[in-house]
């Protein structure tokens, strides 16, 4: 596989370079992924017995393919720039999955903090991290005691040279809008961010040296959220996105930056990327014609049209009796216009944008520019 990014100008991926760090050699033999539908490659499918429907998964793989999403996720993208195949879900036990080059123990819906009776996924990032600690464990067991599994399973050494990644924290603020202030929900940061900190002690203690870790992006641009929050244009920014939710995202970020300084001060010996998909994304809502989409808020699979196209008792690919008529959430006639997917999700050609732009390395603290070997690798 290779990443082709046909619709972007060459001049967004070199446009600025920055000096070598050490931080980031991309020369990662594995990656071992924590987080929520950002990055979920068919987890929380696998692991409800759930299902996606069409047109869920219709550019790249035809059908549903686990992902929220009409194709690929950022992670998918950067997986391909390292030459490294697509993550199989730790929850998905059928067709012989290899793990070999990695695992992935997102899945939708998830949280950094504990999850309760009411949310989405069962697999917080708590849960996330003792799934890791057991897939570990049964990996070096089963290594020991047979040769016949090793080209499925990692080497112990993979553990330690490989590349952890977390996209994880957006649903701990959009869930909690339903039911808290915003001055509420901004005092609850630390508390999320200490859960977030022990878990990265946890994988750090078992020998995980490389971190990679993506903010949260703007939650308030996201049509579901406009829709149940942004009803009072006063609750609305310039770009038609709801401040409140945004401010929530920023707080989280400056905090989440800190922490990750922190803990890059307190290991030593590990290196702690922070990637800002927050200002990535903002700037491509704020400039979405530039970059090649018309519509940088509404859904491409949704109902009830313009101006946000979702309606949140319908989800995309349903049909289902809407105030005594049959109504459908369907796709949108070319998704490569659209940034939203379907009203919570970004479609694959945005996902494409995102992943060319941390691609640059000029979002990332340390930047990384000038240490990446598999841009020679990119086909355009």
């Amino acid at each position: 596989m290779s990443l082709k990014i046909s619709t972007l100008p060459i001049l967004a991926l070199f446009s600025i370079f920055f000096p070598l760090t050490d931080s980031v050699d991309f020369n990662y033999p594995v990656v071992f992924n924590f987080g929520d539908s950002n990055s979920d490659t068919g987890g929380l499918v696998a692991g409800l017995a759930d299902h996606l429907d069409p047109p869920y998964g219709q550019i790249y793989f035809q059908k549903p393919s686990g992902r929220f999403c009409d194709g690929r996720l950022i992670i998918d993208f950067l997986m391909d720039a390292m030459d490294l195949p697509f993550l199989n879900p730790y929850l998905d036990s059928i067709g012989i999955p290899s793990f070999r080059k990695g695992c992935n123990f997102a899945a939708a819906g998830s949280t950094i903090l504990p999850a309760t009776a009411s949310s989405v996924s069962p697999f917080s990032f708590g849960i996330q991290v003792a799934q890791f600690l057991r897939f570990k464990a049964r990996v070096l067991d089963l290594l020991a005691k047979t040769k016949k599994l090793a080209k499925y399973l990692p080497p112990e050494d993979y553990f330690e040279k490989g590349l952890y990644m977390f996209d994880i924290g957006q649903n701990d603020l959009a869930g909690a809008f339903y039911s808290k202030s915003l001055d509420q929900i901004l005092a609850s940061i630390p508390t999320i961010l200490t859960e977030f900190e022990a878990g990265i002690k946890k994988l750090y203690d078992q020998g995980a040296r490389n971190f990679w870790v993506h903010n949260t992006g703007p939650l308030g641009c996201l049509a579901q959220n406009v829709a149940k929050f942004g009803t009072d244009p006063l609750k609305l920014d310039e770009l038609g996105c709801v401040s409140s939710h945004n401010q929530a995202s920023r707080l989280l970020n400056l905090q989440l930056h800190a922490l990750c300084i922190m803990l890059q001060a307190q290991y030593s010996d590990a290196n702690v990327t922070y990637v800002d998909i927050f200002t990535i994304k903002s700037n491509l809502v704020a400039d979405y014609s530039r970059y090649g989409f018309e519509q940088p808020i509404m859904a491409c699979c949704g109902y009830g049209g313009a101006p946000l196209n979702y309606d949140s008792r319908i989800a995309c690919g349903q049909t289902k009796m809407v105030n005594g008529s049959s109504a459908s959430a369907e796709g949108c006639s070319d998704s490569t216009e659209y940034v939203n997917w379907d009203g919570i999700h970004y479609t694959e050609a945005a996902n494409q944008y995102v992943s060319s732009q941390i691609l640059t390395g000029k979002y990332s603290d340390p930047p990384f520019s000038d240490d990446m070997p598999f841009l020679l690798k990119l086909k355009f």
